[in-house]
């Protein structure tokens, strides 16, 4: 399957089951679907509808039982295992809702960790690790640790790791979860940023629709691994 220019992804009848003892869960079942470069998506569904293994298999942490997907013209299901890591660490910038920064870094080290496993040179990475926080709001924090933030600071610092690499695709797995509504907003708001400022490709998973509803152009609704519909949305309106 070749995707064209404007798809940022794009899969057909893409299924991924776990065997569970005797059981098969059906985690994905036959999902297709198009998400063009520069949407703002979200992907929406109550817990255990599919979301995050979607999310998942297009950040390629995970493998397709059968069907395609094909992400920034790469088909991810035909990648080895060394162009699956340079995929991860150039193509998509992961946000997870548990932050999961190194305790024992600092703010610094935390954010420069993926230019180092992408090899990039040492006298570029501290330009690039001061812009990416200064993007969030976060310069005058370069040597706290995380213990030394607030949550809304630490998903802040998440934020600018997943950008420090630069990816096409910003994916995002219940960024605000932790975060009480004001905090959640301002995270929201910085997404929004990215997407509208420079066309960045934005899929969140939530199960908020009013959260969605604010802020993506596109609502995909998942259900027990199905693709039960999508609409297109005016952010901060009513569809």
């Amino acid at each position: 399957m070749v995707s064209n220019g404007t798809e940022a992804v794009r899969t057909e009848s893409l299924v991924r089951h776990y065997k569970l003892g005797q059981s098969i869960i059906r985690a994905i079942d036959g999902v297709s679907l198009t998400i063009k470069k520069g949407d703002f998506t979200a992907l929406l569904g109550a817990s255990g509808s599919g979301k995050s293994t979607l999310m998942n298999l297009i950040a390629g942490l995970d493998h397709p039982t059968s069907g395609s997907i094909v992400v920034e013209g790469k088909e991810l299901a035909k990648l080895e295992s060394g162009q699956l890591a340079q995929y991860r660490r150039h193509t998509v910038g992961m946000v997870f809702q548990s932050f999961n920064l190194v305790p024992t870094m600092t703010l610094v080290e935390n954010v420069e960790l993926p230019m180092r496993f992408a090899e990039v040179d040492r006298g570029e990475r501290r330009t690039r690790v001061e812009e990416a926080l200064r993007s969030v709001g976060l310069s005058g924090r370069l040597e706290h640790r995380p213990s030394e933030m607030s949550g809304g600071e630490q998903q802040r610092a998440a934020l600018a790791r997943a950008l420090v690499n630069r990816p096409k695709i910003l994916l995002a797995d219940e960024p605000t979860g932790n975060l009480d509504s004001k905090t959640g907003t301002e995270i929201m708001e910085l997404i929004r940023g990215l997407n509208r400022e420079i066309g960045m490709t934005v899929i969140i998973v939530t199960h908020e629709r009013p959260l969605a509803e604010r802020y993506a152009n596109r609502l995909i609704f998942l259900g027990d691994g199905k693709l039960l519909g999508e609409s297109a949305n005016t952010p901060g309106g009513t569809q």
